[in-house]
C-alpha cells in the first residue's frame, strides 16, 4: 500500500498524530481542505484569540495600571488594524511551523477535501474537478469541529459573528451582545470589552461556565462584572432583526415569558461547537455516529470499521486542542504496537481571560454526586507575596483530595497565572500524587506557585500564610 497512515485534518490532533506516526517509522500522509495547516485552533481559534487577549490586556494595563507602578504614559491610542496584523503574524508563524514539521518528518500533504471512499482508501477532491485516491493501511479522522448555530439566526460574520468573525471585526463595536457564557464567549467578550465595547452576555442556563466548579464560576462572574461585563442568565435569544443601523435582539426568559429587545452593534454567537463529520463518506463506509453526530470509537480509538480511527473534537469528550493532541499520539503509538493511552481525569481546561481560570480533574459537584468523601484546601492570592506586589490578588487555588487516601481528585484555580499553575497539579493527578506530596514539594519564593503549595497544606488544615 502507498501509506501506513492517512490523517484527514491537520489541526492539533491531526498534525500531532501524523508527526508521532512518522517518528515511529510509518509512511504518513495528511489531507487538508483549507489553504493552511493547523485547523481551527491555529487559524481562527486558540492562537489568534490568545494574541488578541494578550494585546488587549496590555492596552488596558497601559491605560489603567501603569501609573500606579510609576510608569508615566499618555493615554494609549488603539490602532486596531495594527493589532490585527500582530495577531495575523502570530498565526502565520505557527502555521508555517506545522508546514516545516511535515517536511522535516517526510509527511506528504494532499490539498483538498478528504472523503473515505472505502476502508483503506481516501479520496481527495482537489477543487479543480479532479479526484485523487490514496491507499493506506489505516485512516484517522481528525477533522475537528464547526461553530454551533442558533436556529433562525444567520451568522454573516459581519455583524452577527461566530468566533471566526469576532477575531476580525474591523472596528470596536459600541455594544457587543454575546450569546453563550462559555469559554469562547467570555474570552472574546473580554477582548472587546478591554478595547472599549460595552459587553452583555446572554446565557440560557442560570450560571456561567457550565461544567466548571461552581465556586470558581461564581467568583469568576463577580470578577467579570467588576470589569464591566453584564450577564443576563436564564435567558435566550429568539431572533435578531438586522434591518436597521443597529441589531435588535429579542430576548426572553429561558422557560418562556415576556420578550425584551436588546440593541447591539454586533452579536457574537458562542453557544459551542459541533463535530465536523459531514461530507466525509462516513455513512457510506459504515462508520457509526452517536446522536450528536460524533464518531463512535472503542478504547483504542478505532471505529466499528476496521482500520478507521477517530480523535479530537469528532469523538466524545472535551473539545480541547491538547486533548486531541494526546489522542493523536495515543493512536499513532497503538498503530505502531505500543500502549497508547490518555488519562481523561488529567485533562486541564483553561480560560485565558484576566484573571485566568484553570481546572483539572473532578469538581466538588461531581464528587458529591458520586458520594465520594473528600477534603478541600483553599488558599487566596491575597495572601500570596508575589501576587500582592504584582497587584494580581484576585482569585484562589482549591485542591480536592480523598478524605482517607489524600489522593488529589481535582484542582481549580482562578488567578493571574492559573493556566501555567495548572500544569503542576495535572502532573500530580496523572501520577496519583497526594495533597501531601504537593505540600512537601519545595516551591520557589516569591512565586504564585506557592499558592498551590499552601492550598495543599490547607487540605490538612495547616496553611502557613493564612
Amino acid at each position: 500500500m502507498a501509506y501506513d497512515l492517512v490523517v484527514i485534518g491537520t489541526g492539533p490532533g491531526g498534525y500531532v498524530c501524523a508527526i508521532r506516526a512518522a517518528q515511529l517509522g510509518m509512511k504518513v500522509a495528511v489531507v487538508e481542505k483549507d489553504k493552511t495547516f493547523g485547523g481551527t485552533c491555529l487559524n481562527v481559534g486558540c492562537i489568534p484569540s490568545k494574541a488578541l487577549l494578550y494585546a488587549s490586556h496590555l492596552f488596558e494595563d497601559a491605560g489603567h495600571a501603569f501609573a500606579g507602578m510609576g510608569i508615566g504614559v499618555s493615554k494609549p491610542k488603539l490602532d486596531l488594524a495594527q493589532m490585527m496584523k500582530f495577531k495575523d503574524e502570530g498565526v502565520d508563524g505557527n502555521v508555517k511551523g506545522v508546514d516545516f514539521l511535515f517536511r522535516k518528518n517526510k509527511i506528504d500533504a494532499f490539498r483538498g477535501k478528504g472523503r473515505i471512499a472505502a476502508p483503506g482508501k481516501v479520496e481527495v477532491a482537489t477543487g479543480n474537478g479532479k479526484n485523487e485516491t490514496i491507499e493506506t493501511k489505516a485512516i484517522v479522522i481528525a477533522t475537528g469541529s464547526d461553530v454551533a448555530r442558533l436556529s433562525g439566526i444567520e451568522i454573516d460574520e459581519k455583524r452577527v459573528v461566530s468566533s471566526t468573525g469576532a477575531l476580525a471585526l474591523p472596528k470596536v463595536p459600541e455594544r457587543l451582545l454575546v450569546v453563550g457564557a462559555g469559554v469562547i464567549g467570555l474570552e472574546l467578550g473580554s477582548v472587546w470589552r478591554r478595547l472599549g465595547a460595552k459587553v452583555e452576555v446572554v446565557e440560557f442556563l442560570d450560571r456561567i461556565l457550565p461544567g466548571m466548579d461552581g465556586e470558581i464560576a461564581r467568583q469568576f462572574q463577580r470578577v467579570q462584572e467588576k470589569q464591566g461585563i453584564k450577564f443576563r442568565l436564564g435567558a435566550k435569544i429568539t431572533g435578531i432583526d438586522g434591518k436597521g443601523k443597529t441589531l435588535k435582539a429579542s430576548v426572553e426568559p429561558a422557560n418562556g415569558g415576556k420578550a425584551e429587545t436588546l440593541e447591539a452593534d454586533a452579536v457574537l454567537v458562542a453557544i459551542g461547537r459541533v463535530p465536523y463529520t459531514d461530507g466525509l463518506g462516513l455513512a457510506e463506509a459504515g462508520v457509526a455516529l452517536d446522536n450528536r453526530k460524533r464518531v463512535v470509537v472503542d478504547a483504542h480509538y478505532q471505529t466499528n470499521v476496521a482500520g478507521i480511527f477517530a480523535i479530537g473534537d469528532v469523538i466524545a469528550g472535551p473539545m480541547l486542542a491538547h486533548k486531541a493532541e494526546d489522542e493523536g499520539v495515543a493512536v499513532a503509538e497503538i498503530l505502531a504496537g505500543h500502549a497508547g493511552h490518555v488519562n481523561y481525569d488529567a485533562i486541564p481546561n483553561v480560560i485565558y481571560t484576566f484573571p485566568e481560570v484553570a481546572s483539572v480533574g473532578k469538581t466538588e459537584e461531581e464528587l458529591k454526586a458520586a458520594g465520594i468523601q473528600y477534603r478541600a484546601g483553599k488558599f487566596p492570592f491575597t495572601a500570596n507575596g508575589r501576587a500582592k506586589v504584582n497587584r494580581t490578588t484576585e482569585g484562589f487555588v482549591k485542591i480536592l483530595a480523598d478524605a482517607e487516601t489524600d489522593r488529589v481528585y481535582g484542582v481549580h484555580i482562578i488567578g493571574a497565572d492559573a493556566g501555567t499553575l495548572i500544569g503542576e497539579v495535572t502532573l500530580a493527578i496523572e501520577i496519583g500524587a497526594s495533597a501531601e506530596d504537593i505540600a512537601r514539594t519545595c516551591h520557589a519564593h516569591p512565586t504564585t506557585s506557592e499558592a498551590v503549595k499552601e492550598a495543599a497544606l490547607a487540605v490538612d488544615g495547616r496553611p502557613i500564610h493564612m
